[in-house]
């Protein structure tokens, strides 16, 4: 995760100055019993980031709309790993999904540069340990449960791997075996997911970096299969490399190309610079969502979906399109630097950005179906002025929303929150 600067707060006319629709931002104030539209997380969308309330003086870390309750799952004073005011960058998140005492535990990566840890907080009793570490894990950032009972953590650096963790199956909080992942890439991870039928989606989170797709021989056997990268149909080779000027112009229908598998254990960019593929401006996290694969590029302020089943991208949420504008001179918030992606309970798309303030976005549904969501709207802000969130989630509880707050300002603080729709 990494972090930009901005200024003050924007209001709801400035937005409407900008020519922006105005369902992208609400200039009402948030109130429990008013809510912007149903289900279990419904919310009145804020009107401004919460830059006149940045302190590192906070009893709750978000500015959020009224009928929610924040509480602390574990941070530093609960589990402190590292100690000596070192940050224990607390990152993203999952529960164990499926099988024994399914919603139970709450998985946490750390992305320290060195000695990385993987974290578990039982929801029931609040207990919070280390579960694994060792001195050879850099930036450990991604996290997810698999369909099979396993976790898969990724590294984001230069050189970066994915390991699966393999759980005690009657005692989740213990790990019986780590495996290294090279078949998935030696890529800077950030993001992982996996569908039903074992597929594993990835990215290179770099300026120039590409969205790849695992293929395993067998379902929930990693070790063997074919890594794939994304090629957008009809552009030139010189059309496929990054470019901060053009990246608009890539949408479109796709093809997933086959990458050399000696290549890919070794340096997964160098196979996919070998076949041409598509490169986007620093993609940092991916979120499956039906037959849709979401993808956050960073340095492009935008969100593409690339969907699964007709093989076709487009720019699901972009700035200055289908969400507003940040100018930091006129002191105007936008949509900029999204980072981390979350499902919510009603299949909606939940985005934070790595960004001062760091703000959680909701993007609407595509119900004129043409590839980009009808409204973005923004659900909350955080208060501390030296923090960014990262990992929201939602895990059996669809009315409650997890999420890291890293590196704050406030002491012994960086750890992981919840936040609740009041019953």
């Amino acid at each position: 995760m990494r972090r930009t600067r901005r200024t003050r707060a924007i209001t709801a006319a400035l937005a409407l100055g900008m020519g922006l629709p105005l369902g992208l931002l609400s200039a009402a104030p948030a109130s429990a019993d008013d809510r912007s539209h149903g289900g279990p997380m419904a919310f009145r969308p804020l009107e401004s980031s919460a830059y006149d309330r940045m302190s590192a003086d906070w009893s709750e870390p978000l500015s959020a709309p009224g009928g929610f309750r924040q509480e602390l799952v574990a941070d530093e004073t609960v589990l402190d790993i590292y100690g000596g005011g070192t940050d224990d960058l607390t990152d993203m998140n999952t529960v164990n999904e499926t099988g024994h005492r399914a919603g139970r535990y709450l998985y946490r990566t750390h992305e320290v540069s060195s000695n990385g840890a993987v974290s578990v907080v039982d929801l029931k009793t609040g207990e919070a340990k280390v579960i694994a570490q060792r001195a050879d894990w850099r930036r450990l950032d991604g996290i997810r449960w698999t369909p099979w009972g396993s976790l898969l953590v990724t590294e984001e650096t230069s050189g970066g791997r994915v390991f699966e963790l393999f759980l005690d199956r009657k005692d989740r909080t213990e790990v019986t075996r780590v495996e290294e992942r090279r078949e998935l890439g030696i890529l800077r991870h950030e993001g992982i997911d996996v569908l039903p039928d074992g597929t594993v989606f990835v990215i290179d989170e770099l300026n120039g970096g590409s969205v790849y797709k695992f293929v395993p021989t067998r379902r929930g056997d990693l070790s063997e299969g074919r890594l794939h990268a994304l090629k957008i149909n009809g552009l030139s080779d010189a059309a496929q490399k990054w470019n901060p000027e053009t990246y608009a112009e890539k949408t479109g229908a796709f093809t997933w190309v086959p990458l050399d598998r000696e290549q890919v254990v070794a340096d997964a960019d160098a196979a996919s610079n070998a076949v041409n593929a598509t490169e986007f401006g620093r993609p940092e996290d991916v979120e499956i969502i039906g037959d849709t694969l979401y993808v956050a590029n960073t340095s492009e302020n935008r969100v593409i979906a690339v969907n699964l089943r007709k093989n076709v991208l487009s720019a699901f949420v972009q700035a200055g399109v289908n969400a507003p504008v940040e100018d930091r001179a006129a002191g105007v918030t936008g949509f900029k630097s999204p980072d981390n992606l979350a499902e919510g309970p009603d299949g909606r798309l939940w985005i934070v950005e790595d960004n001062y303030a760091s703000d959680i976005w909701v993007a609407g549904r595509d119900r004129d179906r043409d590839g980009a969501a009808d409204t973005t709207e923004l659900f909350a802000s955080l208060k501390d002025p030296g923090a960014e969130i990262s990992g929201i989630y939602f895990g059996k509880d669809p009315k409650t929303l997890f999420f890291s707050v890293q590196h704050p300002d406030k002491p012994l603080a960086d750890g992981t929150w919840k936040i609740t729709r009041r019953r």
